[in-house]
């Protein structure tokens, strides 16, 4: 018989006192509730396109979507239709040869890809080199897989790149994987053919993989590269592409790996016991949205753009902040003034006296903390009534 008041306890997983819950996750229901207050908060926090796919590929979805046998599982290396339509993308846009039957790997995301790649190559206990500021799922995942990070700086002084010559002085020995976001997010730097070259040429002397995660290229940017526009760079590099931010598609959950034919097999064998292929009509929708036309780029992801920017630079310049204005992506970086003491004095005060939610950028590292974030993935009426509210209170 089952004793009265017996006390029963479960405990998490060690590994989860290693992070917290995700910052986005947590201040949204902060927003949320202050707009069930009837608040009417503007959210210039989070990069997720505001805007729709093209045409074609909603009709390709919805058309393919009704078909009686396209609802079972799919195979996890994507279907050929898909691989083959990623392979052409990278040829027209980056000038890349890719092999779409063996170094391309759909994902359901970027974010994925972070987890099945160090699942794949980084035994616990191994480094990697994580950028400060950077993307904070690098930090996260690995440190749930149990990898030990180690930062390396990007600082303003320096473009915002790495520091070689800082990172020859370090010891690189147990070191796998170096993570690398050009361009860059959340500074906004943009990627070059001689950064990329310094990169694959440090990957190559110390045995590390180069993973660069790619999603940001099209926007406000009309020069798209790619790591692997490096000779060689296939060898020691792997690189991320979302059609999340080029597609307008984030909440599709489409992304992919291009890399060399045996780190597709390592990261295929993990992916292949932890899900299935995506939606089969998804799928088709997708290899229709590589084919948008460049005047449907030109629009979507640089003229749209470019209108919201020059709102967001003038929140910048109300909050007197400084920004590089050769910054290309979804977002606009800048430092805040030294009148205030951190910035989430400023953060804070925007958020509950106008009302509008700025990214602070200490959440990207701690060289990060004297800058701040704005989403451009707001309509433009938005931006100009966070603009005004903003100029209330300052």
């Amino acid at each position: 018989m089952q004793k009265e008041n017996q006390h029963y306890e479960i405990k998490p997983a060690d590994r989860l006192s290693l992070v917290s819950e995700y910052y986005f996750s947590r201040k949204l229901k902060e927003v949320a509730q202050m707009n069930a207050e009837g608040k009417d908060v503007i959210s210039l926090g989070i990069g997720s396109p505001d805007m729709p796919p093209s045409k074609e590929t909603i009709q390709t979805l919805c058309e393919n979507a009704i078909k009686p046998d396209v609802h079972g599982y799919q195979p996890t290396i994507g279907i050929p239709e898909l691989r083959q339509a990623m392979s052409d993308w990278y040829k027209r846009w980056y000038n890349v040869d890719l092999n779409p039957a063996t170094e391309i790997q759909p994902l359901i995301g970027s974010k994925e890809g972070i987890l099945h790649v160090t699942l794949a190559l980084v035994n616990p206990g191994d480094q990697v080199l994580v950028p400060n500021p950077g993307y904070p799922t690098y930090t996260s995942l690995n440190k749930l897989l149990g990898s030990e990070v180690v930062y390396y700086d990007l600082r303003e002084d320096h473009h915002w790149y790495p520091d070689f010559q800082a990172l020859e002085q370090t010891d690189l020995s147990r070191v796998k994987i170096m993570w690398t976001n050009y361009p860059n997010m959340p500074t906004g730097a943009n990627a070059t053919i001689e950064l990329y070259e310094q990169l694959v040429a440090f990957a190559k002397k110390h045995n590390i993989v180069i993973v660069n995660d790619n999603p940001y290229s099209f926007i406000l940017n009309r020069h798209p590269i790619s790591i692997l526009n490096v000779p060689g760079a296939k060898e020691c590099c792997i690189e991320f592409n979302s059609m999340s931010k080029s597609h307008n598609m984030p909440g599709w959950r489409v992304g992919m790996i291009a890399t060399n034919a045996t780190f597709i097999q390592w990261i295929l064998k993990v992916k292949s016991n932890i899900d299935s292929g995506t939606f089969r009509p998804m799928q088709l929708a997708a290899a229709q949205a590589y084919h948008n036309s460049a005047e449907w780029h030109e629009e979507a992801n640089y003229n749209t753009y470019l209108r919201r920017r020059k709102l967001a630079e003038e929140i910048m310049s109300a909050l007197g902040c400084t920004f590089d204005t050769e910054q290309v992506g979804m977002f606009l970086w800048g430092r805040i003034p030294d009148s205030y003491s951190d910035v989430e004095e400023l953060t804070e005060r925007v958020l509950h006296e106008a009302r509008v939610f700025i990214t602070p950028g200490f959440i990207f590292g701690s060289n990060g903390k004297r800058y701040i974030r704005i989403s451009l993935c707001a309509k433009e009426d938005k931006l100009k009534e966070a603009l005004k509210r903003i100029k209330e209170i300052i």
